[in-house]
């Protein structure tokens, strides 16, 4: 299949015409990824709680799926895939994490999209699971906001459902030490 692309015209110049050849499984691709990239974008915010890091997280994730399209033969199945192609991504990076220089800026970035709305019980909560170990974020993000089962969840980071167990539960117990209840506030 070929795609014409867009006509530009310079100073003096002779309109071009770009063709590019784009096969049904790049077409197939490109439209999967339309469709999941905002979901896989917010699953990997939840899980390294910064946005460029996840928008980062998400490309590399997507390049090592469009490499290996050819090869996903079950098309049904492709979401998991690149929910588990994620998490290994992101598992590769607390690997790697102490091997990377820390760029200091003296300027802050921008904190990028905010909802106008929320309450601070939310924010609390949010604050504390960025403040999880990897493991315990990941299980936490995975089971609470991506409403994963233990079973998937051991699948997915390579761990026993044991582990995932363990890790959730020193996660709540740290999470309810540090955030306080609607009833302590008053």
């Amino acid at each position: 299949m070929t795609t014409q692309g867009v006509r530009m015209r310079g100073r003096g110049r002779v309109e071009r015409s770009v063709s590019v050849a784009v096969s049904d499984a790049e077409l197939e691709f490109a439209d999967w990824m339309s469709a999941r990239q905002g979901a896989l974008v917010r699953t990997a915010y939840l899980l390294t709680g910064s946005q460029q890091a996840a928008e980062d997280l998400v490309q590399a994730t997507l390049t090592k799926i469009y490499l290996a399209w050819d090869r996903i033969a079950d098309r049904q199945h492709v979401d998991a895939y690149a929910r588990r192609a994620l998490v290994n991504e992101h598992r590769s990076t607390w690997r790697s994490a102490s091997r990377r220089p820390e760029v200091l800026s003296a300027v802050l970035p921008d904190r990028g999209h905010e909802q106008t709305s929320y309450d601070g019980e939310r924010e609390a909560v949010w604050q504390f699971v960025q403040g999880l170990p990897p493991r315990q974020r990941a299980v936490i993000v995975l089971r609470y906001y991506e409403d994963l089962s233990e079973a998937e969840i051991a699948d997915l980071l390579g761990i026993s459902a044991g582990t995932v167990k363990s890790q959730a539960s020193r996660a709540l117990a740290a999470l309810r030490e540090r955030v306080p209840t609607r009833e302590e506030e008053r």
